[in-house]
This record gives C-alpha cells, structure tokens and sequence, in this order.
C-alpha cells in the first residue's frame, strides 16, 4: 500500500504576499509610533545638555539637565510633597470641573434658549485672566489649598462645557424629528442620542481640561499656596536655585503628560467606535 505523501505547501499568491506586506508594514510603524515619542524627548535633552555644555550657559541662566538632574536628587523630598499636593487639587478641581461642566454642557446643548442666553457670559467669564481672580479667591478662602482647587475648577471648566454643549447640539434636526414622531421624550433624545453622540467631544475637552487644570493649581500656588509645586518654585526662584525651578517644570510636565495618557485609555474604551478606522497603520484582513 504505498504511504500517503503530504503534498508541498502551496506557494503565496501575490493577493496574499501584499497583505502580508502591508501587514509588517503596520507592525514596524507601531513599533515606530511606540518609540517616536521617548526617542524625541531623549534627544532633545540630549541637545539641551550639549547647547549648555558647548556654549557654557550659566546654571541661573539656563541650567543643563544633568543639572536638574542633581537638583531633582537633592531635593527628592520636597519635590515628591509638594508634587503630590499640586496633584492633589488639580484632580479635586478636575472633578469638579467635569461634573458642573458635563451638566451645564448638556443644559446649554438641549436648550437654544440657555445657548444663546449664558454663552456671552461664559465667554466674558473665560476671558478673565485666573491670576487675576486668585487675589480675590484669597480673600475669601485664605490662603492655602481652597484657592488652588478653585482655579483648577474654573480654568478646566469652559473646555468641557462647550465640548459637551457643541456635541449635544450638533444632532441632526431630522433625526430629533424621527424620535419625537417615534414617541420619544426630550429626556430619551438627550439620554439615548445626544449623550453617546457628546462622548468624542467630552474625552477630547478632558485631554485639553486636565493639562489646563495643572496651570489653574500652579498660578494659585505661586500666588496664595503655603504647599505645592507653585510654591516651591516661587521658593527656588527667590534663592536663586535654578536647577531646582525647572525640576518643578519638569515634574509637573511629566503629570500632565501622564493624566493626558489616562484620559486618552478611557476614551480608546469607552468611544473606540468613534475612532474606528482611523488608525491608517491598521490592516483589514477580513474575508481573505
């Protein structure tokens, strides 16, 4: 009986090596997107350090980052303290920010009527420079940590309102009509359309609202503070202490950086569907 001899693979057809190509083609550009980021940054404190080294900047001028580096060394604990502090009231005035900002964007989005009427005040209001609001918060509130939480809340707040009002008013006048001839209440439109369709707009004010929070804190910080990284740069500054003034800058820009990334994983779960086919890096292999 002769033996069954398997039969050689059969050789890729051009439609498959050109998925398989472009396939690769999308790994190596995630690798790429992956890498981008910390080789950009390594390389410009790589040119920062060599500028300074080259042109022998003065450290009270424009210390180079193995500088910093010492000062962040040195001054680990105070620096840890007072990071934890200005964290701290960004995210309570983050908070805040997002709860009045979401109900106040859905009111302002459903009814023309508040569009019209608190837009004008609102804009008037986010015109104000917040520096020039923290004297008065300090009157009020004393100095310490209230003023902070406060400027966090009011610099953060406009981004999502008109994030969240632009989302919900932007729904399509027909499709309102359909869901009311349908029998759907104003509530229902609002719940079931308006919200899911706010979504991409609220996550995206959270990426800008976060990263703004930081400076509410740090401006109320470097005025009115006894705690927080506002307050220990305005220490440094005034001894002088360079290294230890951007090692504060440093810092928070790392915090900004990573409640920016945190905001963007809750956004990639919870409206992935808004985004989807917008990666040109993904390949669809469906049905082959």
């Amino acid at each position: 009986m002769p033996l069954d001899v398997p039969a050689p693979p059969a050789a890729p057809t051009a439609a498959q090596r050109r998925i398989d190509a472009m396939a690769a083609a999308a790994r190596r550009r995630r690798r790429l997107q992956t890498a981008l980021p910390w080789l950009i940054i390594l390389g410009t404190f790589v040119l920062w350090e060599v500028i300074c080294r080259a042109f022998a900047i003065p450290q009270f001028i424009l210390p180079a980052p193995s500088a910093i580096a010492e000062s962040m060394v040195k001054w680990w604990l105070p620096l840890l303290d007072n990071s934890w502090q200005t964290l701290m009231t960004t995210l309570i005035g983050f908070a805040f920010a997002i709860v009045f900002g979401l109900l106040l964007g859905v009111a302002i989005g459903s009814s023309s009527l508040l569009y019209h009427g608190l837009y004008p005040l609102l804009i008037a209001f986010n015109s104000v420079p917040k520096v020039a609001v923290v004297p008065i918060l300090v009157i009020w509130f004393g100095i310490g940590t209230v003023p902070a939480v406060i400027t966090a809340f009011l610099i953060s707040f406009f981004p999502i309102v008109v994030n969240v009002a632009t989302g919900i008013a932007t729904v399509e006048p027909e499709l309102r009509d359909v869901l009311r001839a349908l029998g759907a209440r104003p509530s229902d439109i609002i719940r079931k359309v308006g919200l899911p369709r706010a979504m991409p707009y609220f996550f995206a004010s959270l990426k800008i609202a976060i990263t703004v929070a930081f400076v509410g804190s740090i401006i109320a910080e470097t005025v009115a503070a006894n705690k927080g990284i506002g307050h220990l740069m305005m220490l440094a500054s005034s001894r002088f202490d360079v290294p230890l003034v951007f090692a504060g800058l440093i810092i928070t820009g790392v915090m900004g950086v990573i409640m920016y990334v945190v905001a963007v994983a809750i956004e990639n779960r919870t409206t992935g569907w808004a985004m989807r086919g917008q990666d040109s890096g993904q390949v669809s292999v469906a049905g082959v």
